[in-house]
């Protein structure tokens, strides 16, 4: 299994990312000024703007579980199906979003080659040769 659906993701978080920084620069200015504390309140700019940099790092996070997933050549038809459900949802309410582009990775984690472990998977072969070396 090639290791690319990882990277992909971390890179279309650090795109959507950067995007925050330069669209809502002005929002994000004040929401520094007013010392981050409390900063979003009833102003609901300021929460889809937190949101929308949440979902940036939250992405980041799951970008580098996959690309240490995709490194063991662990499945990844779950977590292809979660993150094509995600992508689903986000295309049908804002078709003129970046959603498009985790399609590749999630259609080619739920469509792809299975890994070449095994039933087992490439995590759980590796806790036994672990514990195997120990004993």
């Amino acid at each position: 299994m090639r290791r690319w659906r990882g990277r992909w993701l971390l890179a279309v978080s650090a795109v959507h990312t950067l995007f925050a920084l330069v669209v809502f620069r002005s929002t994000l200015l004040a929401m520094l000024r007013d010392r981050m504390i409390d900063a979003v309140g009833e102003d609901p700019m300021r929460g889809a703007v937190a949101w929308f940099v949440l979902f940036g790092a939250a992405l980041a996070v799951a970008a580098l579980a996959i690309d240490q997933l995709e490194q063991r050549e662990a499945p990844l038809r779950g977590l292809g199906a979660a993150l094509l459900a995600m992508v689903a949802l986000g295309i049908a309410w804002m078709p003129a979003s970046g959603f498009w582009l985790a399609l590749p990775p999630a259609l080619s984690m739920l469509f792809g080659r299975a890994s070449r472990v095994g039933a087992g998977g490439a995590i759980g072969a590796t806790a036994l040769t672990r514990s195997s070396e120990c004993g």
